[in-house]
């Protein structure tokens, strides 16, 4: 019975989510005239957040799921897509790289706090597992481009580890939607209520 327990806990792959058309999540800007929708869905708590092993909140980290939607005859580029948090206290954040996502659940720190039970103990955090690593780089956003009548998606981390509430009254940015002649599209503004 733990031989299964074990195995069932060590089968827990990370699976990304499969996204939906953008314009029916409830955070989106659809710009139906470009035939162009972004969505951002943010794996914050509850049962999201409990699809990555790791705890990001606990780190400070915010994972949102970012989708984009072509419905248009004509491939989107997004290689240079440009994604902003901005918080209502006005705060600029921008997705944080791989490494620095592994830097901050690696970091070792003390656990000064006082100990539940009348045992002392001291934990100190290590090094990202492999299967920690696999799962922040199969998670992350990586289009380069989005096919005609298709989606991409995948996540992008914000560091609001200083931030109380970080989603109240935030908005996220977007630029560097581009047509298939290279014309950058008129930026997406998705409000994160």
């Amino acid at each position: 019975m733990l031989a299964a327990l074990a195995g069932s806990l060590a089968a827990k792959d990370f699976v990304k989510p499969t996204a939906r058309p953008a314009k029916t999540y409830s955070a989106h800007d659809d710009h139906s005239d470009e035939k162009v929708a972004v969505a951002a869905d943010p794996y914050d708590s509850g049962d999201k957040a409990k699809l990555f092993s790791v705890n990001f909140h606990e780190h400070g980290l915010l994972p949102i799921f970012f989708i984009v939607t072509n419905d248009g005859d004509q491939p989107v580029s997004i290689a240079n897509v440009d994604v902003t948090l901005i918080t209502a206290n006005r705060s600029k954040l921008t997705p944080i790289a791989p490494e620095d996502i592994y830097r901050r659940i690696s970091n070792p720190q003390l656990n000064t706090r006082p100990p539940e039970l009348p045992i002392p103990r001291k934990k100190v955090k290590g090094a990202t597992t492999d299967k920690e690593r696999d799962e922040i780089e199969s998670s992350q956003f990586a289009a380069k481009a989005v096919e005609p009548h298709g989606t991409q998606s995948g996540f992008f981390f914000f560091d609001v580890g200083d931030i109380p509430s970080p989603l109240a009254g935030a908005h996220i940015y977007v630029t560097g939607v581009n047509d298939a002649k290279g014309k950058e599209l008129m930026y997406f503004e998705i409000p994160m209520q």
